[in-house]
């Protein structure tokens, strides 16, 4: 329902025949929503599979790496979706507004309009985030360890090696 109220307080309420019967921009931006939140979704299944902590997917690092490429690729459609439907929406709430001869009910920008925003650019940063974190490795590169002594205790220096002189005390001749 479309109501209004005039300037004693009372309501004039009419009903919309249906839900196509809504302005084209208001529809768009509920496809748009939509996919946004299909994009989001599916991110996030991404994101969550190419975590390097997760079990799915094996020890496989350059998979991983890709499907959180994917995952940030998705987080950046799902933020420029929510862009482009909050913008399209206040932008015609605005023209709306000042125009001094639209004969319809004229709506003001709320909070939600604020919190789709925010949303939308969390979302890109996010996005943006995950593919400069997820450094995908060539399969024929190989990854650097740091140096692990040997379970014995001994570790080799690169010093030089000097000889004692032979001595008569066995190894349990310690006290």
């Amino acid at each position: 329902m479309s109501c209004a109220s005039d300037s004693t307080g009372i309501y004039n309420c009419r009903d919309f025949p249906s839900l196509f019967a809504l302005p084209g921009y208001i529809q768009a931006s509920r496809a748009l929503m939509i996919a946004a939140i299909v994009f989001g979704t599916f991110g996030l299944v991404a994101t969550l599979v190419g975590m390097k902590c997760s079990k799915i997917g094996g020890e496989n690092y350059v998979l991983k790496g890709r499907i959180t490429a994917i995952g940030g690729v998705l987080f950046l459609l799902q933020g420029i979706c929510t862009m482009i439907a909050i913008s399209w929406y206040a932008a015609n709430i605005t023209q709306e507004f000042f125009d001094q001869f639209y004969p319809g009910t004229k709506y003001e920008i709320g909070e939600g309009l604020y919190i789709g925003w925010s949303s939308g650019t969390l979302a890109i940063c996010g996005g943006a985030c995950l593919l400069c974190a997820c450094k995908v490795n060539n399969p024929n590169e190989k990854t650097q360890y740091p140096y692990q002594p040997s379970s014995r205790g001994h570790v080799l220096s690169a010093g030089a090696v000097t000889q004692s002189a032979p001595s008569n005390y066995g190894r349990n001749a310690y006290v």
